[in-house]
C-alpha cells in the first residue's frame, strides 16, 4: 500500500517537504540542535562537508568528523517541530519516496540532542552536563499516537499523584532514552535524570510575567518529585518528542544537556558558549569513539 501524497508531501525535486532533504543527504548518526546558528558551531569541528541545505528554521550539514559521517540538523524550539522533523526523517530512510510504499528492511537512526537547559536541583551544578535518562511529555504532543507500549504507567502514575496534575491538562508520559545510545554517550561526569519537557516557555514552564498561572506551585512540586530515586533534573521543550517518537519509529535518541542556568539558586552561566561548545566536542569524541 502507497502512502498518499496528502500524507507525505514532496518538493518538485524529490525532496521531502519541509526538510528539503532526499535519502542521500543524510547520514545514520544526526545530531539535533535547536537553533540553525548552532549548527555551524557542530560542523566548523568537521573535516569536510559533502552537503548544506536550509528551508525555513530547518537547517541541514552533512559531513565528516575523523572519518565518520554525521548530519547536525536544526530542530527550530518545541516538540511540534521535532514531529515534522522525526516523521520526516524516518520516511527519508525507511519509505520509497518513488513508490511511496513502506520498506520490508526498515534503518535505524542515531539521534542525538545537543541542548542547553536549566537545572532544576541544587546539586546540579551551572556549566555541568547532563545526559537525560528518561523525558516525562508535559505537553501532550505524543499522545496523538499510540504510546502505551512506550511509556512508564508507575512513574506518570506517581507524578500525577505528587503534583495534584490538572486534569484538564494533557496525561504526562514518560519515555526511557535508548540504552545503548545512553551508555555510549555517558561517562562518571555526565549527571542523569528525568527531564520534563513543555511545550512553551513562559506559562508551561512557570515563567510569569503578565498572566497568571493555572498551578503557581508547579514548578516546586515538579523540584521535589522523586521515584525510587530518579528525580526530575530538568525542563526543556524537545527531548520527551524525540525519545517517543524515535522509540515508536524504531530508532535509538539520547539527549545531552548543557546545564546553563540553575533555577533552584539563580544562578547562570558566565560563559554559556563555552559550555555548549565543550558539549559539542564531547559529544562528536564519544558519537565516533
Amino acid at each position: 500500500m502507497s502512502i498518499k501524497k496528502s500524507e507525505l508531501i514532496l518538493n518538485p525535486d524529490g525532496s521531502v517537504y519541509h526538510l528539503n532533504l532526499k535519502p542521500e543527504n543524510i547520514a545514520k548518526n544526526i545530531i539535533f540542535v535547536g537553533d540553525l546558528n548552532r549548527v555551524d558551531k557542530v560542523t566548523k569541528h568537521f573535516e569536510s562537508i559533502d552537503f548544506t541545505t536550509q528551508k525555513r528554521e530547518f537547517k541541514t550539514v552533512s559531513g565528516y568528523y575523523k572519518n565518520k559521517r554525521l548530519t547536525v540538523i536544526s530542530t527550530g524550539i518545541g516538540p511540534d517541530n521535532i514531529d515534522i522533523v522525526l516523521n520526516e526523517l524516518d520516511a527519508l530512510v525507511n519509505i520509497d519516496l518513488d513508490t511511496r510504499a513502506i520498506k520490508k528492511e526498515l534503518t535505524q537512526l542515531n539521534i542525538i540532542r545537543i541542548g542547553t537547559s536549566g537545572s532544576l536541583q541544587k546539586d546540579i551544578p551551572i556549566d555541568s552536563f547532563l545526559l537525560s535518562s528518561h523525558a516525562i511529555d508535559l505537553s501532550g504532543m505524543l499522545l496523538s499516537y499510540q504510546v502505551d507500549e512506550i511509556s512508564h504507567p508507575k512513574i506518570e502514575e506517581a507524578f500525577i499523584k505528587h503534583t495534584k496534575w490538572n486534569e484538564k491538562k494533557s496525561y504526562p508520559i514518560v519515555v526511557a532514552n535508548s540504552i545503548d545510545l545512553g551508555k555510549k554517550l555517558s561517562s562518571k561526569n555526565i549527571y542523569q535524570g528525568i527531564t520534563a519537557t513543555a511545550g512553551g516557555f513562559y506559562g508551561p514552564q512557570g515563567r510569569v510575567l503578565r498572566l497568571a498561572i493555572q498551578d503557581p506551585e508547579l514548578n516546586k512540586k515538579i523540584d521535589s518529585f522523586n521515584f525510587e530515586g530518579n528525580r526530575i533534573t530538568n525542563l526543556e521543550m524537545e527531548t520527551s518528542a524525540i525519545y517517543g517518537l524515535s522509540k515508536l519509529l524504531g530508532h535509538q535518541a539520547v539527549s545531552m544537556n548543557a546545564i546553563i542556568a540553575n533555577r533552584a539558586n539563580g544562578t547562570f552561566s558566565e560563559n554559556p558558549y563555552k559550555v555548549v561548545d565543550d558539549l559539542i566536542l564531547y559529544t562528536l569524541d564519544k558519537i565516533v569513539s
